[in-house]
Formats: C-alpha cells, sequence, structure tokens
C-alpha cells in the first residue's frame, strides 16, 4: 500500500514555481523506479520542504492514497522532526500555539505569525543543548499538530531562535549556507486498525551531524 523513503536535502518534491524555466532534479523524475511491479508509479501522500530531508510516504495506488490522505485529514499520522535551532528555549517541552498568515501575497508561501491568521500548534521538546559555531542552540524534536507552510521553521525562528541554515526565516545565506537542519525523523502510520502503527525513522543527513553532536546526539560519537 505504501512506502516510506528518506528524502534528501535539496531535492523538491514537485516541479513547482520556482523551477519554472529552470532544468532541476526533483522527486517526482524518479518515481517510476518506485513501481516495484505495479502498474502505476507511487505518489506523494503529504509535503515536505526542498530543504527538509527525512521520512516521505507515498502511496503505491489510488486505494492507498485515499486511505493515506484521510488518515493525514484525520491528523492520526504522528510526524516527529528533529531541528536544531540558534537560541535556548526556556523550557524543555511545551506547546507553541502561534497563528500564521502570509507574509506577502506576491509571495504566498513565505509566511508570518498573524492573530488574524489560520490556527497553528506545535508540540516540542528539548533533546539537547550546547553551543555550535560560538552560538547557543538547542537540539529539539518537533511534532506538528498542523500543518501549515513552513509552521516549524516560522514557530522556531518566532519562539526560541531560526533553525540553523534557514536562508528565509534566519541569516544563513542562499546557496552557500549550512543546509536547513530539519528533518523528518519519523512517521507512525496506523494502516491496519487491528495491528501496531507502523513506525519508520531516518537518520538526520550529514550536514547536521555537527551541530546535532554539539548538542549531544549520541551518533556523533560514531564519526571521530
Amino acid at each position: 500500500m505504501m512506502l516510506v523513503i528518506d528524502k534528501p536535502a535539496g531535492l523538491p518534491v514537485h516541479r513547482g514555481p520556482a523551477a519554472k524555466g529552470r532544468i532541476i532534479p526533483v522527486l517526482t523524475d524518479h518515481l517510476d523506479a518506485l513501481r516495484f511491479g505495479l502498474p502505476r508509479r507511487p505518489e506523494a501522500a503529504h509535503r515536505l520542504d526542498k530543504d527538509t530531508s527525512g521520512c516521505l510516504v507515498l502511496g503505491r495506488h489510488p486505494r492507498a492514497m485515499a486511505q493515506l490522505n484521510q488518515l493525514f485529514r484525520d491528523g492520526r499520522i504522528g510526524k516527529t522532526y528533529w531541528a536544531v535551532v540558534e537560541g535556548e528555549p526556556a523550557e524543555d517541552e511545551g506547546l507553541i500555539d502561534l497563528p500564521l498568515g502570509k507574509r506577502s501575497p506576491e509571495r504566498g508561501w513565505w509566511m508570518k505569525p498573524d492573530p488574524d491568521g489560520l490556527p497553528s500548534q506545535t508540540r516540542y521538546r528539548v533533546l539537547g543543548r550546547g553551543r555550535f559555531n560560538d552560538m547557543a542552540t538547542a537540539w529539539l524534536a518537533l511534532e506538528p499538530l498542523t500543518g501549515r507552510t513552513h509552521q516549524l521553521r516560522v514557530h522556531c525562528a518566532s519562539s526560541f531562535g531560526p533553525i540553523h541554515g534557514d536562508e528565509i526565516y534566519g541569516t544563513a545565506p542562499r546557496d552557500t549556507g549550512p543546509g536547513l537542519h530539519l528533518h523528518a525523523q519519523s512517521v507512525s502510520i496506523p494502516l491496519n486498525p487491528k495491528r501496531e502503527p507502523v513506525n519508520v525513522t531516518a537518520p538526520p543527513p550529514p550536514h547536521m551531524h555537527a551541530a546535532l553532536a554539539a548538542c549531544g546526539w549520541p551518533g556523533g560519537d560514531k564519526l571521530s
């Protein structure tokens, strides 16, 4: 019924307006290779930003897509992201409840905190703290309870500090920055009501290893 792939950072899922007139690789260019005997290629059942890595759920046929789409709409699929933020959260866990709206009509995918915007909620938990590039940093587990565009990026930037490597809501330079330190680390999918959910995890990408290790990620021990 489904595949869960580890999408690389920097790979767009679809060929959107940003790719117009440019030849850049996108995930949909490669989906035919993931048929594994079925007549149709799989399709993405949800979104991940181009610069976000990690777990992406694909439906393998129309019936599967219908079921997965309903599970996402009902909020029954659990998603946990890892992020490294440039800042020091005052609390070790909590709920960010911050409505979001479009920053401008011309850039509809740029968002901002807006009391008249759409309700947006994110649970967070601090997994580690440290210093990286002479900055206080924190390693967070983020659970989006709503699915707004750039929700995690704006919530972090407004509540603690920008996600490391964020060139839109932070200060990272375009094209030469360290890469966005935001990773879809795990998904939990209750495909069958009579069985345990399918749980899938993806290891963090190499560009996040050093910052995570500075915050106490035990995987950093394997780098030496």
